[in-house]
């Protein structure tokens, strides 16, 4: 059986949780308690050097980082609905995952480490410009379309929603975009859709 190793409150854990859910597989959820520093104990090193959740062991398979599992579970599991194989929609799709790395982590996924954890060395200021910056570029690009890409749901929404969806932690209103709402409404709307805190 799958194993995934995450943390209930992180967003990177819950967006590997979510892709096993809509592929209807059975998977064991091990919680690596980040308060604790369980992510850097000597046992969790040896199966993550960067002693980072999400973790994902799947028979012989170990694999880290949130958009690395996501490509891998589209490709194992979910095949080309959810990541095509063609090069210039594949490139689409992995645009979208280069910007979950960067804008979404530098704007909404900071703002909210940094009101909801604490983590103090964050600038907010900085990371609240990001935040609105790509949540109208978000909001822009939803204007015209259902998904962030094609006419269906791929791993380009499911990196990119669970830091956008949970910006209110971060005090970010939401309310200024309403394509973005409407698309955060459609991910849930999904089947075998499973909700995260605060979502």
């Amino acid at each position: 059986m799958i194993k995934l190793y995450g943390h209930e409150l992180s967003g990177n854990s819950y967006k590997v949780q979510l892709f096993l859910s809509l592929l209807n597989l059975d998977f064991e959820w091990i919680k690596v308690d980040l308060m604790k520093a369980e992510h850097k104990s000597p046992e969790y090193l040896a199966l993550n050097p960067f002693g980072q959740v999400p973790m994902l062991i799947d028979g012989e398979t170990k694999l880290a980082d949130a958009q690395a599992i996501l490509v891998y579970l589209a490709r194992q599991y979910g095949g080309e609905e959810w990541l095509p194989l063609d090069a210039l929609p594949l490139a689409q799709v992995v645009r979208w995952l280069s910007t979950t790395a960067g804008e979404v982590r530098q704007g909404p996924e900071n703002a909210r480490l940094y009101h909801l954890f604490r983590i103090t060395n964050i600038n907010i200021e900085r990371a609240t410009q990001k935040a609105e910056y790509i949540l109208a570029q978000l909001d822009k690009h939803l204007s015209d379309r259902t998904w962030l890409e094609f006419e269906r749901p791929t791993i380009a929404d499911i990196a990119v929603f669970p830091y956008v969806a949970l910006v209110r932690d971060g005090k970010i209103d939401l309310s200024p975009y309403p394509n973005v709402l409407a698309w955060i409404d459609r991910v849930k709307h999904l089947p075998h859709y499973i909700p995260m805190a605060g979502v």
